[in-house]
């Protein structure tokens, strides 16, 4: 028996790949000439490859990694980091400024540490879209760009699918409640203004029409359908809403304050709806079905209700701020280099549905995406960063992408790296984002 254990052991040691010690690193930092600061981290030895990473909303604070455990993975594997802050005398919207400061970071690490033998850009969130105008706007700065769970449709698609479902629930279930949804004076007005409507949303619950209604406006949001207080991702009509329904009451106190930063960053409201047809525009929708179902056994007349929508919605946008995020919060789907896309089905701030948006923009041989099966924004696993980086170095190497960029080749690369953090790339197609005007 010992020696069968011996035995054991050494089959388990020539299976398991070793883990590379951990890594020390310089750490680097400095100010732009916006007030933009910015950190770096470059590992001894350095194995030449410089990720120049975009962090999301929230913060106007240098990150240089996702993720505390995602960064000592990268830093252990060889990978030199850095990012900037973005300017911090505006909006936590920083997209003013956000490219500029990454690329002058970029500059600024160079100078310092050497020039990178290869230099990838990777973003997540609000990040996520500052990397893909990295992509857009590369020259000769970048070899290629990992996007994470980006906001691809750019800040007008954000600002209108919002004001979309947002107006949807207020004029449908408190029409005369006179709950602001844009032109926010502070981001405490915004989180007032979300709790009166998640309490509305929630007392509608109450009965069929109330769900129906519900369940549009989820819809309209582009709700992820799954939410954690469910065991498997529901198939049914009723499952569904109710899964939208719970991510809808956990997301608006973030997404209608935050409104106020962008609005911020563009000297204006940004979104309008003046003009839209809600019933062409919930025939688009990927939950067109689930709402269909539920209005009819509730008895409640669909067409009357996205009638009454198109015939109510006011809401119109200032011109200056919608040429402003036009001008710096869009992408145009003109990539200058490889791009690889990363996204979770079930993603609630940064719907799964954008990167069908982006490959309308985008379509040709630079850019490749995957989607991973899991729940929540960015939820994203250092297994998962690591192999679509890998996938990036491949494609710059090559000059081609190849099957490790494919689900399978994605998910083996994952798992061959032996972290144990149950990488889970699937193959999916996004329906349409509910929003482009």
């Amino acid at each position: 028996m010992k020696r069968f254990a011996a035995l054991l052991a050494t089959l388990v040691l020539i299976v398991l790949p070793a883990a590379p010690a951990r890594a020390a690193a310089t750490h680097h930092s400095g100010t732009l000439a916006d007030g933009a600061t910015w950190i770096a981290d470059v590992p001894s030895p350095w194995n030449g490859t410089l990720l120049l990473f975009s962090h999301g909303f929230g913060s106007l604070a240098p990150a240089d990694a996702p993720d505390p455990a995602t960064k000592q993975v990268l830093l252990d594997r060889g990978y030199a980091l850095a990012g900037s802050s973005y300017d911090p005398n505006g909006s936590l919207w920083a997209l003013q400024s956000a490219a500029r400061d990454q690329f002058a970071t970029l500059a600024a690490v160079s100078a310092l540490a050497g020039r990178p033998r290869v230099t990838i850009a990777l973003g997540q969130s609000m990040g996520g879209l500052i990397s893909t105008q990295e992509a857009e706007r590369a020259g000769h700065r970048l070899d290629a760009v990992v996007s994470a769970c980006g906001l691809l449709g750019g800040g007008l698609d954000l600002n209108n699918y919002q004001l979309d479902g947002e107006y949807a629930l207020t004029r449908l279930l408190a029409p005369s409640a006179d709950i602001p949804l844009v032109g926010y004076a502070s981001p405490a007005e915004g989180a007032a203004a979300a709790g009166q409507l998640a309490a509305v949303a929630t007392a509608a619950r109450g009965t069929a029409a109330g769900r129906a209604r519900v369940a549009l406006g989820t819809a309209l949001l582009n709700m992820p359908t799954w939410s954690s207080a469910q065991p498997v991702p529901p198939t049914d009509a009723e499952g569904i809403a109710q899964a939208q329904y719970d991510w809808l009451v956990a997301t608006l106190p973030f997404i209608m304050p935050s409104r106020y930063f962008i609005e911020l960053s563009a000297g204006g409201n940004s979104s309008w709806n003046v003009g839209v047809d809600y019933a062409a525009l919930l025939a688009r929708s990927p939950y067109y079905d689930t709402v269909r179902a539920l209005y009819r056994a509730a008895g409640v007349d669909l067409r009357a209700d996205l009638a009454d929508l198109t015939r109510h919605a006011s809401t119109r946008a200032d011109r200056a701020a919608m040429a402003s995020l036009r001008r710096t919060s869009t992408v145009t789907g003109r990539l200058g280099v490889p791009m690889l896309t990363m996204h979770t089905l079930y993603d609630q701030l940064a719907p799964v549905e954008y990167e069908n948006r982006y490959a309308q923009q985008a379509a040709g041989p630079l850019l490749r995406q995957a989607f991973v099966a899991r729940r929540g924004h960015c939820a994203f696993v250092p297994s998962e960063y690591l192999a679509a980086i890998q996938a990036a170095e491949k494609r710059v190497a090559t000059g081609r992408w190849d099957g490790s960029v494919t689900t399978r080749g994605l998910q083996q690369a994952a798992l061959d790296l032996g972290l144990g953090d149950s990488p889970a790339f699937v193959g999916f197609r996004p329906g349409l984002l509910v929003s482009h005007r």
